[in-house]
């Protein structure tokens, strides 16, 4: 039988209940368990598709093309385990069925409440995702004493009655402040927090405290005592440099031993070398890449989270250190490329940025600058080879215009944006992607067809293929039927490809996307060109 684990939040948002999730996951795999993680979203909307980078970050895809919460990147890079759009339950999508169900007469005529229909549908897309696995690890979004989050929270204790406290248990993550001017750590708001989730029925079985410092046993005696809990329950979890270093300092703190005595597991030590010796790749770092992302999102630095983190995964396989810098695709001098080893054009939505972003890549192809343009980045690459080397002048998107008449980037014939909905016109989830044999692409990844995902509506127009290839843009993949460009490339450059999919979203940090892994390879040998050529330059002047 699956055994459920819920993991809440007090005192303020965002201290990380996704990653604390996502390393408990990590550590009870490497304790011989199966497992899968959920999220449970308060919000509204029925999933984050349309919702802004600025205020929620990254929009997360899965292999079945569902759009999701980025906490669900956070699962799968900790475990390995890819995930299902079952993973991601919001608020909107609750009640967008259970209004459903009421219009088509399933409900018999019953006045429809909260309790027991709304709580109902919650319990069973909880227990719909298990499938005979060891244990379930759910995140209930947002934080304790938020009005969203009850029926979550009733639906939970409901399943904990149900199953039996045996095969439940809650783990709570709360904030312990250090206050400045008294220099004093406080644990009133644990305590506040804790107080709040036992008003809707929940006492937590292991209460995770997060804190900008390390905290002496008597703070954590201190929660035990007001807040019920063994001491061995109260895991300390400090900011650490490296995210990836959580599920180790967890380890540490007992989290997983813990959880295996609560819940009877019955397993053993967790075996945690590999990881460790991944996490230590960086400590052999000893030279420093500058990558660049030229990207329209930015003031939440998780509007590109996977990309961010498939840089990582790169850098630490190739054991260098990250010098990540963000450029604003609408405000940007254009020389200052000419100081990266690397720049990366992400995925978006909308014209903002556009002629920015077209602009750096004239200038990034012209100066021989590795380049890996991600979805967006492949089309506005598109639309400069075929402005400035084929000669079409107003070449565009029909996303971005339209006053001309060359959309090299446009629909499909099939698709209407009038009829359908935002999110359904777009092409979600992992597709095939052929390779042809003399590509690049194929070099990097040893295959004849690889299986991506994706998240976009706007294709090549095939109309202009010829003329691009005639030019000289490769085509580096495309999809099994030759109907879609999925990769291009130029050859004649250091190392210029993109790709209509995200290969960010599959990356892992034992296991980097090879399109990253190639691209930080290329900046570091563009690190070595370019210093042969300043001491080429000093030659010259002596």
């Amino acid at each position: 039988m699956t055994k459920y684990i819920f993991v809440t939040g007090g005192v303020v948002s965002g201290l990380g209940k996704g990653i604390t999730s996502a390393s408990l996951g990590n550590l009870l795999k490497a304790r011989g368990l199966s497992v899968i993680n959920q999220k449970l979203d308060p919000y509204i909307n029925v999933d984050p598709d349309t919702m802004n980078p600025f205020q929620h970050g990254e929009v997360f895809v899965t292999e079945d093309g569902a759009t999701t919460d980025l906490d669900l990147g956070h699962y799968e890079r900790f475990t390995g385990v890819n995930l299902r759009k079952d993973s991601n339950v919001t608020t909107g999508s609750i009640y967008r069925k259970v209004i459903e169900s009421e219009r088509k007469g399933d409900y018999l005529g019953a006045t429809v409440q909260v309790i027991p229909h709304i709580t109902d549908e919650i319990k069973r897309r909880i227990k719909g995702i298990s499938n005979d696995v060891d244990v379930q690890i759910t995140e209930i979004g947002g934080t304790v004493g938020d009005i969203e989050i009850l029926p979550f929270l009733e639906a939970a204790r409901q399943i904990r009655k149900e199953l039996g406290t045996e095969n439940v248990m809650f783990i709570h993550v709360t904030l312990v402040p250090f206050i400045g001017p008294s220099t004093e750590l406080k644990t009133k708001p644990t305590q506040h927090s804790v107080s709040l989730l036992r008003a809707a029925g929940i006492s937590p079985d292991l209460i995770v405290l997060r804190s900008d410092r390390e905290l002496n046993d008597e703070i954590k005696s201190k929660v035990s005592l007001f807040c019920d809990v063994a001491v061995n329950n109260v895991i300390n979890a400090p900011d650490l440099d490296d995210i990836y270093a959580v599920p180790l300092r967890m380890r540490d703190e007992g989290l997983d031993k813990s959880v295996d005595e609560r819940l009877n597991l019955q397993t053993n030590e967790p075996s945690l070398e590999e990881w460790k010796t991944m996490v230590n790749l960086k400590l052999e770092a000893n030279e420093t890449v500058k990558i660049a992302i030229l990207g329209k999102y930015f003031g939440l630095p998780d509007s590109y989270l996977s990309v961010v983190e498939s840089l990582n995964h790169a850098c630490l396989q190739n054991k260098v250190k990250l010098d990540l810098h963000w450029i604003d695709a609408d405000n940007f001098e254009i020389e200052n490329l000419q100081d990266m080893d690397g720049v990366i054009v992400p995925g978006g939505f909308g014209y903002r940025g556009i002629e920015g972003k077209i602009s750096a890549i004239e200038y990034i192809r012209k100066n021989n600058i590795p380049f890996l343009g991600i979805c967006l980045g492949l089309q506005c690459a598109v639309i400069e080879f075929a402005r400035n080397v084929c000669g079409i002048d107003d070449a565009n998107s029909s996303e971005f215009s339209k006053n001309t008449k060359n959309y090299v980037i446009d629909l499909l014939p099939n698709q209407d944006l009038e009829k359908d909905d935002v999110g359904a016109s777009m092409r979600l989830g992992t597709y095939p992607c052929k390779l042809n044999d003399d590509s690049l692409a194929a070099q990097i990844y040893s295959d004849e067809v690889i299986y991506e995902r994706h998240r976009h509506r706007y294709e090549v127009n095939n109309k202009y293929r010829d003329i691009l290839v005639e030019k000289g843009l490769k085509i580096g993949g495309v999809s099994p039927d030759n109907n879609l460009v999925e990769m291009i490339e130029i050859p004649d450059h250091p190392f210029f490809i993109a790709s209509q999919f995200h290969p960010e979203f599959k990356s892992r940090p034992w296991d980097p996307a090879p399109l990253f892994k190639e691209f930080v390879l290329a900046s570091i040998k563009n690190i070595s060109i370019k210093s042969e050529n300043i001491v080429s330059e000093t030659v010259k002047e002596k």
